[in-house]
C-alpha cells in the first residue's frame, strides 16, 4: 500500500479533481474509485467524491499495490535488425503494443521477446517490461533497442539520459511548415484536463527538445524528419501539435477532419544509434519506410498532381 499526503492550498476544488490533478498520476476515474472504497481521507475522515476542499485540508490517499502479473511468452514473429549476446534491435510494426498493460496483456512486443529470448532479458524494469530500455507508441512503427542483460541496460539507459542516443523519426504532418528546419524546446507534462494525454506545460513537466527538418512539401501536408534530443512520452506528437502542425492521422493530438484518410498516425522511428555496451563502438541502424507510410506518400503525390 502506497500512502500519499496532499495539502490543499486553495479552497473550492472537488476532492476527485484535486487528486487527479496532483502528482500521484491517477486518472479522475481511478481517484473516484479510491474515494468510494474508503481509501481517501480528508482530515482523517471519509468523505464523498464531491466534497469541496478548504485551504489547509490534509488529504491522505492510499493507493493499493498493483496486482502481480507475469508476462507470458508468445510465438509472435519479430523483425530483428540486429542481435548479439548483449542486445537486439527490433523493427516494431505499427499497431503492436511494446509492453503489457491494462487492456493489453498479450500480443505485445514483450510477449514476443520472452518467446524469442527466454530468460536472456534485463530485469531492471521488472516482469512487465523485461529488456525494455525505451519504448515507442502502439501506432508508431520503427526501431527499438532491447537489452539482454542488466549491464547492457544500464549502459544504454545512461546514454539516453545523457542525450547521446541517436533517435530519428520520419513523419507526415498537417499543414505547410514555414521554415525548412527548426527546434521545438518546450517542457512536456501530463495534461491537467486529461491525464491520459500529455501537453506543453510548465507544471510538473520535464524539458523536451525536438529538432525537425523538411524532406518534401505537399499540398496541405509536409514530410519531415525529427531528431529527438530528449525522449518524453508522445514528444514528437505533442511538439508538432504545439506548433500547429500535428502528426497526420493522430487521433489524440491531431486534426479531427483531414482531407486525406491516414488510417492512424504517420510516424516512423527510422534511425537509431548508440555506443555498444561491450565494444564501446558507435553503431547505427536504419529502417526502410514501411508500406503504410509509402502508401500515404503516394496519396499526397496524387493530390499534388491533380
Amino acid at each position: 500500500m502506497n500512502e500519499f499526503k496532499l495539502n490543499c492550498e486553495t479552497s473550492g476544488a472537488r476532492l476527485d479533481k484535486f487528486i487527479s490533478d496532483s502528482n500521484i498520476d491517477l486518472s479522475r476515474s481511478a481517484a473516484v474509485n479510491l474515494i468510494e472504497n474508503g481509501a481517501v481521507l480528508v482530515n482523517g475522515l471519509i468523505v464523498s467524491k464531491k466534497y469541496k476542499l478548504s485551504q489547509g485540508d490534509v488529504v491522505v490517499v492510499n493507493v493499493p499495490d498493483p496486482m502481480p502479473y507475469e508476462a507470458k511468452a508468445e510465438n509472435i514473429p519479430l523483425d530483428i535488425v540486429y542481435e548479439d549476446e548483449y542486445l537486439l534491435v527490433v523493427n516494431k510494426p505499427k499497431g503492436m503494443v511494446v509492453h503489457p498493460a491494462a487492456g493489453n496483456y498479450d500480443g505485445t512486443l514483450v510477449n514476443a521477446l520472452l518467446y524469442h529470448c527466454g530468460d536472456s532479458l534485463s530485469g531492471i524494469n521488472g516482469v512487465l517490461r523485461p529488456g525494455i530500455v525505451h519504448r515507442i507508441d502502439k501506432d508508431t512503427s520503427g526501431l527499438l533497442i532491447v537489452a539482454k542483460n542488466d549491464f547492457a541496460h544500464r549502459s544504454l539507459a545512461e546514454q539516453i539520459k545523457e542525450h547521446s542516443f541517436t533517435r530519428e523519426y520520419e513523419s507526415i504532418v498537417f499543414g505547410n511548415l514555414k521554415n525548412d528546419s527548426g527546434t521545438v524546446d518546450a517542457p512536456i507534462g501530463r495534461n491537467p484536463k486529461d491525464r491520459k494525454k500529455m501537453c506543453v506545460t510548465e507544471k510538473n513537466s520535464k524539458n523536451a527538445v525536438t529538432h525537425y527538418s523538411v524532406i518534401t512539401r505537399y499540398k496541405g501536408y509536409t514530410h519531415i524528419k525529427c531528431k529527438l534530443e530528449t525522449g518524453r512520452t508522445h514528444q514528437i506528437r505533442v511538439h508538432m501539435a504545439y506548433i500547429g502542425h500535428p502528426v497526420s492521422g493522430d487521433k489524440v493530438y491531431g486534426i479531427k477532419s483531414e482531407r486525406v484518410d491516414f488510417e492512424g498516425q504517420c510516424l516512423h522511428a527510422r534511425k537509431i544509434g548508440f555506443i555498444h555496451p561491450k565494444t564501446n563502438e558507435y553503431i547505427e541502424f536504419t529502417s526502410e519506410l514501411p508500406d503504410y507510410f509509402k502508401k500515404y506518400l503516394t496519396k499526397l503525390q496524387n493530390i499534388s498532381f491533380c
